[in-house]
């Protein structure tokens, strides 16, 4: 717990400062496991108010826009996806490389956990 607190304060400070490519939030992101930075970003939406993905979508920056899908992705792969599928299905004609690629790329890991998602969220569009 006390490394989610850490790991929390420091990315509330380099945000904070609009330090985004900085090289603990890239090490605090791509080392941690799920689980331990599922506890780092539940201690940063509790002490700081706010969820990281919130405070990142302040700034309209690109490299952040791909930082917040990098969150939400490990955070939680089959909203992501299902959001995805989403996409490529309400649009006007469907993307069939975008349906394909995650189709066959999370089929086996969370694919029904998107489906799950798929009619709760079509329900709100």
């Amino acid at each position: 717990m006390m490394l989610a607190k850490s790991e929390a304060k420091i990315l509330h400070e380099k945000i904070s400062d609009k330090a985004y490519n900085d090289e603990e939030i890239i090490r605090i992101i791509s080392t941690r496991s799920k689980a331990q930075l599922n506890a780092t970003l539940n201690h940063y939406n509790n002490a700081f108010g706010n969820a990281i993905n919130k405070d990142l979508k302040a700034d309209p920056n690109e490299f952040l826009k791909l930082l917040r899908v990098t969150i939400k992705c490990l955070t939680c792969p089959e909203k992501y996806f299902e959001k995805v599928l989403r996409q490529a299905i309400n649009k006007l004609g469907t993307d069939e490389w975008v349906l394909t690629r995650v189709v066959t790329s999370r089929a086996e890991v969370d694919i029904w956990l998107s489906c799950k998602w798929y009619p709760t969220s079509n329900l709100l569009n």
